[in-house]
């Protein structure tokens, strides 16, 4: 097995240009020969949400092979850390333009592209997505672990299932407010999602017609919030259209971190005729005076 020093991790910043906003994750360019078990405490030691290896390279220059890990377990998809690796590989590996990425979850492409002040924006498309009804006694369950009345949901937006690389739990809160307060049974929701296989609850309130704001409890990973996650995004972009609640051609825009302090911008693409959701943001290395111990744990 390869040595390995913490030098070898780059630290990334998602959907935000602010190295203190948007969600942070790891990189490591080259993790070939590192096991699962190296992985997995790597991740721990850094302690963000997710951090992604690239493990090969069986197209040198764009193609990878990539694995992510929360600091306590692996995730088959990760949107975020999607993004910090492909703007990392811009930077550090032959500048802009079209990369694939072969995820647990399958293929996903992403493109980069730089603005004209240097900045780089990632946009990944997803796998291909599906909606599946959530059983009401699980909805029941999620409720009562978030400490939400039934009351408290938007009727306008049912609770579903949705998949995008990975399962997650959407549910559409009435108000900014009730949004806002998140105060939740930690290892409740956990057992529920390990039960369920989520590794989200998305949870989301309309501004208007495009525009909503996300939060994303993320127990089963080791963290209570995620600040930006792309994953959710690019399912709550199938779960929109699935039930009619956007038109089939709609450029989405998701704000999500504001009520941690890491404020980041989400925008997801829905395209006629392709069932695939894009999903892209901004994003921008963390200096080493910036760097933290991660978000919430």
């Amino acid at each position: 097995m390869k040595s390995f020093t913490h030098t070898d991790v780059l630290r990334y910043t998602a959907f935000s240009t602010d190295p203190e906003g948007g969600n942070p994750a790891g990189v490591v360019l080259d993790a070939a020969g590192l096991d699962d078990a190296t992985m997995l405490a790597v991740a721990a030691e850094v302690g963000y949400s997710e951090t992604a290896f690239l493990t090969e390279e069986p197209e040198p220059g764009r193609a990878f092979t990539v694995r992510y890990f929360s600091p306590q377990a692996e995730v088959a998809f990760c949107g975020h850390a999607t993004v910090a690796t492909a703007i990392a590989l811009a930077e550090h590996r032959g500048g802009p333009g079209d990369l694939v990425f072969g995820t647990p979850a399958g293929t996903v492409p992403v493109e980069v592209t730089a603005s004209a002040d240097g900045t780089y924006r990632a946009t990944l498309t997803s796998v291909e997505p599906h909606v599946a009804e959530a059983a009401q006694g699980d909805v029941t369950e999620a409720l009562a672990a978030l400490d939400w009345a039934a009351a408290d949901l938007d009727p306008a937006f049912p609770p579903r299932i949705a998949y995008a690389g990975n399962r997650h739990l959407v549910l559409a809160a009435a108000t900014r407010e009730r949004l806002a307060r998140l105060s939740y049974d930690f290892e409740r929701l956990a057992t529920l999602m390990r039960r369920l296989d989520l590794t989200t609850v998305q949870l989301v309130w309309r501004e208007d017609a495009t525009t909503f704001h996300v939060r994303d409890p993320f127990p089963v990973g080791g963290v209570v919030e995620d600040p930006a996650t792309g994953a959710a995004a690019a399912a709550f972009g199938a779960y929109v259209r699935e039930l009619g609640l956007v038109p089939r051609e709609s450029v989405l825009t998701l704000h999500q971190g504001d009520d941690m302090g890491r404020p980041g911008v989400l925008t997801v693409e829905l395209r006629a005729g392709d069932g695939r959701i894009r999903v892209g943001g901004a994003g921008a290395r963390i200096p080493e005076k910036a760097e933290g111990d991660g978000p919430d744990a």
